[in-house]
This record gives C-alpha cells, structure tokens and sequence, in this order.
C-alpha cells in the first residue's frame, strides 16, 4: 500500500536533513606511522553543513515545482527541437562514460608522460565520481522514486527502498549523470585551483557550466525530474571537493602511494603494464 503524500513528503525530508555532514572534530594526529605530518584541520567544517543545508532547502523548494517543469519540457515544440534532442544525448555520454573515459585517460597520460599533475588530475577526479554513485546509489535504492517517464503527472511518487527491488524505473532520486558532472567540475575546479589560482575565473564557469547541462538533459529526456537534479549537484559538488581535499591533506595515503606512484613501463612481449612502487616519487600535496 502507498504511504500518503504527506508522510512521502516528510519521510523525504527528513532523508535530505541526514544528508547534510556531521561536523567532524579536528583530526589531532600530526604525524602519521611513516614519519609524514598530516593536516589538522577539520576535513568537514561549519561552512559545509551550511552548504549542505542550502542544497538541502533548495531540493525540498524544487517538488511541487517538479510537475510543472517535466511537462513544460515534454511539451511537443520542445520535443520536435532536433538540436536539443542531439546536444541532450552529447551531454549525457559526457557524463556516463564519457567523464570515467576522459578521468582513466588523464591518469594513464600522466603516467606515460610522467606529468604528476595530470595523473592527479584524473585520479581524483574519477574517484570523486566512484564515491559519489555510490552515496547515490544508496540513496536512489532506498527513496524509492518513479522516474518521470513512469508518470509525468506524479512526482510525488515515492516507496520505501522500492529502488532497491525495481531498478532503474524506480531510482530517479537523485541524478546519477548530474554527479557525474558536478563531481568531475568540483574535483577538476579545485585541483586547478592549487596550481593556479586565478584559473578558477575560467575553469569553474566552464566545469560547472557542463555539469549544468548534464542535468538539464536528464530532465528534457524525462529521465529525471528538477529536484533529482538539484540533489544530484549537491552530493557531486561534495563529493569533488572532499576527494581532493582528502588527498592533499594526507598525501600519502594508501590510495596515492600505489596509484600516482604506479609506472607504465614496456614487457618483453611489447606491451606495457603496470609497475608499483611504496615509495613516494612526488609530493600531491605541495603548491608551486
């Protein structure tokens, strides 16, 4: 049996509360087993939960907004537009695969060319998009929504870990393709940023602009409604920028060590495979 709209609406809300950061305590550890000092600052602030809540508000503004916005999109003169039909489907395999395409490709260059930059770069980046479907991926099971395509007049239509048995008809809350987007803009704006700052004038319009776009194509093929959008920025936009926080607060963590350490080197057979090594050949963490 359905749960009311009213307990649908409640139920969501208090799902989006919770996704808002705990305010984590100031790491104390300054040095780590190897001898290498970590950052002591907080990696969740104050100004996250605030970043957090504003999403958060702005995700509940968006539902009875939901309707109205499908249906203005699905109109027959927007529909019969060939550029939007053609641009919608570029943006969406930007997103998937595109984003883990363009991410393997950064890595694997920057390790031929041994450009430690762009290694990070790709890295990064890709791992701030794995970290976010999977927060979305949670979330998509257990919301439960119907994907506009489903019935355009209801967006309202929400169950109980219902994702988690239906699939994808069922798993609209939030974008999957909309993180994708934010999460690579988030990572690739702030990584920028820490070798040249003024870059992010340029960079972040042009990052966030595209990750925009991916959204608004989910929504013009029905895929999705506005507020699976908005939420879906939320956590990439998160995602991205905690990913490269982490990395460069404790660069030499495990996942840094192996990975940006790793060199391509020829086989006897003329291939190329991958040769790890412990010991750190450069510092991620350091600005110019």
């Amino acid at each position: 049996m359905d749960i009311p709209l009213r307990r649908h609406r409640a139920g969501l809300a208090i799902l989006l509360v919770a996704l808002a950061p705990s305010l984590a305590p100031a790491q104390q550890t300054q040095t780590d087993t190897t001898g290498v000092k970590q950052s002591t600052q907080p990696l969740f602030t104050k100004s996250d939960a605030i970043y957090a809540a504003g999403f958060t508000v702005a995700t509940i503004a968006l539902f009875p907004l939901d309707r109205k916005i499908a249906n203005n999109l699905q109109d027959q003169h927007n529909q019969s537009n060939r550029f939007f039909h053609h641009e919608a489907t570029n943006f969406r395999l930007i997103a998937q695969p595109g984003a883990f395409a363009i991410g393997g490709a950064l890595y694997l260059g920057g390790r031929l060319a041994h450009n430690e930059r762009m290694a990070d770069l790709g890295l990064h980046g890709t791992e701030a998009i794995v970290v976010g479907l999977l927060a979305t991926g949670a979330i998509k099971g257990t919301a439960g929504r119907a994907r506009p395509y489903v019935d355009v007049n209801n967006p309202h239509d929400f169950k109980l870990f219902r994702g988690f048995r239906n699939g994808s008809d069922d798993s609209s809350f939030p974008s999957g393709h909309t993180l994708t987007g934010f999460a690579a803009a988030a990572a690739v704006t702030a990584e920028t940023h820490r070798w040249w700052p003024h870059s992010t004038w340029y960079i972040a319009p042009v990052m966030y602009g595209g990750a925009t776009l991916i959204g608004l194509s989910r929504m013009y093929n029905n895929k999705h409604w506005a507020s699976d959008v908005m939420m879906g920025a939320a956590i990439g936009t998160f995602a991205g920028r905690k990913v490269v926080q982490y990395h460069h607060s404790h660069p030499k963590n495990r996942i840094d060590r192996w990975l940006l350490n790793a060199s391509i080197v020829p086989t006897p057979g003329g291939g190329l495979s991958f040769a790890f090594s412990a010991t750190p050949s450069f510092d991620t963490g350091a600005a110019p």
